[in-house]
């Protein structure tokens, strides 16, 4: 159905276009008209058309100036201006409010009938367009609460690549670089510091998360997690690394207000903790300090720069390379580790140089053992208690901070390699293990799931680390083996191609004989034939 509205002073001219709009599109179109441009206006503004087609000379308000007014409340009206005059000004202004057709009286009926159907397809296709942004919309209604909660999920178990946040970042739109956690949690009620009957308050919120995630985000412009036993996780980006005191005090009576909404919309009590701003990578931190927060007081609502629960550092203190300089070396990662390591050996070479020599000392000393505690954690080597006995009476005899740091960088290098070198050495022993396993055994029927249980890792880790290390699949090696040895077997022995067939592991000659061609080029007959 389209809205039709005629405007003209002149009768016979709109009983003219009524005639023919009813008698080429019939019950498609419903006609109104106008015949004074104060009439118009005041009819556009109930009818709301979707095709005008408007006089410019009528008396009152002209044409021209009856579609700027509508235009302000009638966006998606196309509009079509006749007149009897061909005047340049008048269609030079009906070009500038971007309608769809000048033409002049007096009209005729084709015309009238090709431009109408052209303002009925521009129709049809706003009204397409504004179908597939609703269910464009509709989807990403259904779809962003998925994504939101995976980025909690990922922030929250530390498992986030700096690629994932990127990816999250663009699909969510989020063009802050840094952030802060709130943690509401739920209960019956308030004793003391915590919330009471947290899993009955769980499976609450879990039925009314639509209300309280739509609640959150009329607070907070933020992404939000599931419901994780009594509590949900949730995400504000902000642009700057950190909140100025009165930025904190509007958040906290936010917060405040958040929660007395939330109890009237679920009867459910909540508290929220607010954690510090960090990088979005380090947000599972700033949830952990909301959660602190929390259990340190007794209030609603609490920030966690408002307690001292929070460690401060000196003002020039390069904290911002502790945490991935130890994450590199976790990950056996020896250029981010070198990267980070040489950044803090030199501001602790500046301090040093300044008179904090024996600062450096006990520094290097407190982060070459987390180092290498890292390095027994993550790179499987064995703990030997007295193992480090020397190192005290070696850093005691340096006597420079260069000597110092390159004590420092040494160790650190030496857990960053040690890590990979277990993992390396573990990835060859299961190779080998595997490799013997199937030399052992080639004459059998044995499949992946045997030789991965032999070496105790999973068949689809097995099979990973097995193509890496050796270049081969694990199918491709154990044919390699087997092809071999019927190689053997065809040219040194009197044994039949069944019995070869069989002693190779084969169960089924046709399916030997094609495997042999394949990989040798002739089958195995002809191979005896032509090495005997």
């Amino acid at each position: 159905m389209y809205r039709i509205m005629l405007a003209d002073d002149e009768g016979i001219v709109i009983d003219s276009m009524k005639f023919i709009i009813e008698k080429e599109f019939g019950d498609q179109c419903q006609v109104e008209f106008a015949k004074t441009g104060r009439k118009v206006i005041e009819l556009a503004e109930q009818y709301r058309p979707d095709i005008a087609v408007i006089d410019i000379q009528m008396p009152g308000i002209n044409g021209i100036d009856a579609i700027r007014e509508m235009k302000e409340f009638c966006p998606g009206t196309v509009f079509i201006v006749m007149s009897a005059y061909d005047k340049f000004d008048y269609a030079k202004e009906a070009i500038k409010l971007g309608v769809l057709e000048y033409i002049n009286k007096p009209m005729e009926r084709a015309k009238v009938v090709t431009v109408l159907k052209k303002a009925m397809a521009q129709i049809d296709s706003d009204r397409q367009k504004r179908s597939n942004e609703l269910l464009i919309k509709e989807k990403l209604e259904t779809v962003e609460p998925i994504i939101e909660n995976g980025l909690i999920y990922d922030i929250l178990l530390q498992e986030q690549f700096d690629e994932d946040i990127e990816n999250y970042r663009t699909i969510l739109g989020i063009t802050e670089s840094y952030g802060y956690m709130l943690a509401i949690v739920c209960g019956d009620s308030q004793e003391g510091h915590h919330m009471t009957n947290a899993i009955g308050s769980s499976v609450k919120i879990s039925g009314k998360y639509r209300e309280i995630r739509e609640g959150v985000k009329d607070y907070f412009n933020c992404k939000i997690g599931n419901v994780m036993s009594n509590k949900i996780a949730v995400l504000i980006p902000c642009e700057k690394d950190s909140l100025e005191y009165n930025e904190r005090i509007e958040l906290i009576s936010k917060a405040r207000e958040l929660a007395r909404s939330l109890r009237k919309k679920t009867d459910i009590s909540f508290r929220v903790g607010i954690g510090g701003v960090k990088p979005l990578r380090e947000l599972g931190d700033s949830y952990r300090e909301a959660l602190n927060a929390l259990i340190a007081t007794t209030s609603s609502v609490a920030h966690v720069d408002d307690l001292t629960i929070s460690c401060d550092y000196e003002d020039d203190y390069p904290k911002d390379l502790e945490k991935p300089m130890f994450e590199a070396i976790s990950k056996g990662d020896m250029n981010g580790m070198m990267v980070y390591a040489t950044k803090y050996s030199d501001w602790m070479c500046q301090r040093a140089k300044d008179g904090d020599l024996m600062a450096m000392r006990l520094k290097v000393l407190e982060f070459s053992l987390y180092a290498e505690h890292l390095s027994y954690q993550n790179g499987g080597q064995t703990y030997r208690y007295s193992g480090r006995d020397n190192y005290l009476p070696e850093i005691m005899e340096l006597t420079t901070p260069e000597e110092l740091s390159e004590w420092f960088l040494d160790k650190m290098n030496n857990a960053c390699q040690n890590v990979i070198n277990k993992r390396d050495e573990r990835s060859n022993d299961i190779i080998k293990t595997a490799q013997q396993y199937i030399r052992d055994n080639f004459d059998k029927d044995i499949s992946l799931d045997d030789v991965s249980r032999t070496v105790n890792i999973s068949p689809y880790y097995f099979s990973k680390i097995f193509k890496e290390e050796s270049g081969n699949s694990f199918i491709e090696y154990l044919t390699n083996i087997r092809i071999d040895k019927a190689k053997e077997l065809l040219s040194g022995s009197d044994m039949s191609i069944k019995e070869i067939c069989a002693t190779c592991g084969y169960t089924d000659p046709n399916y030997f004989s094609r495997s042999f061609k394949k990989n040798v080029g002739v089958t195995p007959t002809e191979y005896k034939e032509n090495n005997n």
